[in-house]
């Protein structure tokens, strides 16, 4: 009898294979883990994220009475004030440290206000990112909040950390 490839390959894959039952699931999980890995580790625009979870734009932004609005909640919102001698220039300085955050698209600059929206890799959550020269008050005020979820797990922190940190090496 000759030996028959189409038919061993139909043997093979009907009790073997990753597309039978108990390892459809395990293929599924791994592919999925290789296109979540490829989006993080590659240096593809934020366009190229899973998922597009941008969520409503919050009420509360922009300036109201001098100020940004205060945090709801420090579960999915950081605010913080940065003293400096002129708020307006140290601004102007950091315009260059907001674009080169990842995934950050400027949506909005006027007079001592800049609104930045920052999109994530993976999911493509958006977090708003508020910076305020108050001259009144010698300070830059700092405000990056998530739209949607209960908790950032940091991130928005950690953005305001490195703003920051920017600011006084510049």
């Amino acid at each position: 009898m000759p030996w028959n490839f189409t038919e061993f390959f139909r043997m093979r894959f009907n009790t073997h294979s990753l597309f039978s039952r108990a390892n459809g699931f395990f293929a599924a999980a791994m592919l999925s883990l290789l296109v979540a890995f490829f989006l993080v580790s590659s240096p593809a625009p934020v366009s190229a994220s899973l998922l597009h979870l941008a969520g409503p734009v919050p009420d509360e932004l922009g300036v109201h009475q001098g100020h940004l609005a205060p945090c709801a909640t420090p579960a999915h919102c950081a605010r913080e004030d940065w003293a400096v001698a002129d708020p307006a220039a140290a601004l102007e300085r950091l315009l260059p440290a907001v674009l080169a955050l990842e995934g950050v698209e400027l949506v909005e600059t006027g007079e001592g206000y800049l609104h930045a929206a920052a999109t994530s890799r993976l999911f493509g959550f958006v977090d708003d990112l508020e910076l305020h020269a108050a001259p009144q008050d010698g300070v830059i005020e700092a405000r990056s909040m998530s739209r949607l979820g209960d908790s950032d797990l940091g991130v928005n922190a950690k953005r305001l950390a490195r703003l920051h940190q920017a600011l006084q090496t510049s």
